[in-house]
């Protein structure tokens, strides 16, 4: 089934409202949005912003107000089987992960932890990165396909960053990040940008 699929961390709901996201919306008409750091409770968001003429929306909020979460909008024609978190209580919590399951295919959209400076949430990031990987299993050995969208929050080579050399100490640049990473792509998923476009940098 295809599907116009737009990811977007928007770093706030509410900032990117008052910044013209209703009309946004209405130009690019996705089939499927899915949206990280969404920062809201979906209780917070007026009925009008939540469902679109023709849409629906899920929303997965951390429990802490004002931090992390995801939200998926779909046209009602394009309505998933199903929209689930995780299932582990530690990412859930921060609302970090939407499991968008349709027939052929399950979509993930996640909001992957940022590891902070000096390393402080690597080990989370890493237990997150391994939750991902066990999912991805998980979903290929049911016969279906898996497209992960969202923010990963790692550079993985040196062309994915303007200035390479100055961030290797710095969150999502940490060797462990980018090692992580190809252990991740080794398990059969396609960077799709790079793949695309191979020369592209930053």
């Amino acid at each position: 089934m295809p599907l116009k699929l737009y990811s977007w961390n928007v770093n706030g709901f509410r900032a990117v409202v008052r910044n013209g996201f209703e009309e946004w919306f209405e130009k690019a008409k996705p089939d499927v949005l899915c949206l990280q750091e969404t920062k809201a409770q979906e209780g917070d968001i007026a009925e009008e912003l939540r469902a679109p003429k023709n849409y629906e929306s899920v929303w997965m909020s951390a429990k802490k107000k004002g931090y992390s979460g995801t939200a998926v909008f779909y046209k009602k024609r394009k309505k998933p089987e199903d929209v689930r978190p995780l299932d582990i209580a530690e990412f859930d919590d921060e609302g970090r992960v939407q499991l968008i399951e349709y027939p052929d295919f399950v979509l993930v959209n996640a909001y992957w932890p940022n590891s902070q400076p000096e390393r402080k949430r690597l080990a989370y990031k890493l237990e997150f990165g391994e939750a991902m990987r066990d999912i991805t299993k998980k979903i290929k050995k049911s016969g279906k396909s898996v497209i992960h969208c969202g923010d990963m929050n790692i550079a993985h080579k040196p062309i994915d960053l303007a200035r390479p050399k100055n961030n290797e100490n710095n969150p999502g640049y940490y060797i462990e990040e980018r090692e992580f990473m190809t252990t991740f792509l080794d398990d059969g998923i396609v960077d799709i940008f790079r793949e695309q476009h191979p020369e592209e940098e930053g």
